[in-house]
């Protein structure tokens, strides 16, 4: 098998999962991003990179790292020594997929580094198996609107070209809430009526989301499945919910697992300004400060280069400083 001898650099989007009744089904690439850059090396040496990076491990329990040794197992090889650098964009444990773009992106870079002998599918069902649920790996990978399922052996998506005249606005509370902690409080058991409305729900979002129909959006993201429980964990939600649309959103939700809330929004709609002041004071009335961002879909997923002579040569930093948001 030929190897790549040199560095790849991978660049990989966030996303946001569930679009409202979605649950682990739905997920959506946007254009915030992490980069990473990956290496052979006689000892691992791992650089992390900016405020995102705080409390990441810089050893061989870094993340990153793991899913690279997933991928040259799978792929039959062996190099247990890497040079790896990180940088994001992406908030950590805010609802952006910021795990999902750690293994969406080293298990990229590590494949590349050896060639591409595994097919995005195969990457894509190695991810949904390490996160669980396939919508934020998904929308990494493929890029767009993805829906999908995992079934415990086997994950199937089909992407959806977003509609050019979608926007999102997301207001990123400024607390961490866990992915564990946010699943711990939804119900074992739901009721015939409440599963019902979220399958009707998302079918009819789906449907929308294909065909153009931005004006069923407003009631197709109405959820019944685990947003009324994650409600009390993050104050002004219910609120945002509830009023979101009256303030010029298509429609809006819990981005994944929160706390970050996300609008849909027709890019050309005169009220995207209160739209963002309402769910900005919304927040602050309850005590939380919060960041806002105008986000579009991104369409290309992870996106993998080799590195030039030139490139090698330089800091992961010095090669994107260019392309980072800040």
């Amino acid at each position: 098998m030929e190897k790549n001898s040199g560095k790849v650099r991978v660049r990989v989007p966030a996303s946001t999962a569930n679009l409202g009744p979605g649950f682990d089904s739905l997920g959506m690439a946007l254009n915030l991003y992490a980069w990473i850059e990956m290496g052979l090396a006689d000892t691992t040496r791992i650089h992390l990179i900016g405020e995102q990076m705080e409390g990441i491990p810089a050893d061989k329990s870094n993340l990153v790292y793991k899913v690279a040794q997933m991928v040259f197992e799978r792929a039959g090889v062996r190099h247990p020594e890497l040079e790896i650098a990180m940088y994001s964009d992406i908030p950590l444990t805010r609802g952006l997929g910021s795990s999902a773009s750690a293994i969406v992106g080293g298990m990229a870079a590590a494949n590349a580094l050896i060639g591409s002998p595994l097919p995005q599918s195969e990457l894509f069902r190695m991810a949904t198996e390490l996160e669980k649920h396939p919508d934020n790996v998904g929308a990494a990978l493929f890029g767009g609107l993805v829906a999908a399922f995992w079934d415990g052996e086997r994950a199937e998506h089909i992407r959806i070209e977003p509609d050019e005249r979608l926007e999102a606005l997301v207001a990123i509370p400024h607390f961490q809430l866990a992915t564990e902690k946010a699943r711990h409080v939804l119900p074992r058991e739901l009721g015939m009526d409440k599963a019902v409305y979220n399958i009707g729900h998302a079918s009819v979002l789906v449907a929308a989301l294909c065909s153009g129909r931005l004006d069923l959006i407003a009631q197709a993201m109405k959820d019944a499945l685990h947003q009324p429980y994650r409600a009390p964990l993050v104050p002004g939600l219910t609120r945002i919910l509830g009023e979101a649309t009256r303030h010029g959103a298509l429609g809006v939700a819990l981005s994944g697992a929160g706390p970050t809330m996300l609008a849909l929004v027709d890019k050309h709609s005169p009220r995207k300004a209160e739209l963002e002041r309402f769910m900005k004071e919304t927040l602050l009335a309850e005590g939380i400060e919060s960041t806002t961002m105008w986000l579009l879909p991104d369409r290309e997923g992870v996106r993998v280069e080799k590195l030039t002579a030139d490139q090698q040569s330089g800091t992961l930093w010095e090669n994107i400083k260019g392309e980072v948001r800040a």
